[in-house]
C-alpha cells in the first residue's frame, strides 16, 4: 500500500511564483499609494523578479534575465514619467526635489529606483551568466 495515495512522479509540484506575484502586487501597491519609500521600492522589485520568474518557467522567455531588464525599463520610465510630470519647471533643482519629495513625486521615485535596480540586476545577472558559460 503507498503512503500517499494519489501521488505519483508524473504530477509536477506547484509554483511558488504566483503566490509571489500576489504579495509583490499587494506590497508594491501598499508602498504607492501610501508613500512608504522601502516598501514601495521592495514590493515593484518583488513583482517584476517573480513576474520574470514565472515568465522562465512557463516557457514565455528562454532566461528570465532579459524579462527582468524590460520590466525594469518599464517601471523606471513609469517612474520618470510621474516625476516629470510634478516636478515644477526649471525653477527647482532635482536635489531638492529628491531630498524632500511631495506625494506623486516620491512615489514616482521609488517606482523609477525600483525600476533602475530591476535593470541593473538584470544585467549584471545576464553578464554573470555569459561569463561562466564561456561566452
Amino acid at each position: 500500500m503507498e503512503e500517499q495515495p494519489g501521488l505519483s512522479d508524473q504530477y509536477r509540484t506547484a509554483s511558488p511564483w504566483p503566490l509571489l506575484v500576489a504579495v509583490g502586487f499587494a506590497l508594491a501597491e501598499v508602498g504607492v499609494f501610501l508613500g512608504i519609500f522601502p516598501l514601495a521600492v521592495g514590493g515593484v522589485l518583488l513583482l517584476g523578479g517573480s513576474v520574470a520568474g514565472i515568465l522562465g518557467e512557463s516557457g514565455y522567455a528562454r532566461r528570465p534575465w532579459r524579462t527582468l531588464a524590460l520590466l525594469g525599463v518599464g517601471f523606471a520610465a513609469l517612474g520618470g514619467v510621474l516625476v516629470a510630470t510634478q516636478v515644477p519647471g526649471s525653477s527647482v533643482s532635482l536635489l531638492e526635489v529628491v531630498t524632500d519629495p511631495n506625494g506623486v513625486v516620491g512615489r514616482g521615485l521609488a517606482i523609477a529606483v525600483a525600476g533602475v535596480m530591476l535593470v541593473a540586476a538584470g544585467v549584471v545577472s545576464q553578464a554573470v551568466g555569459r561569463t561562466q558559460q564561456g561566452v
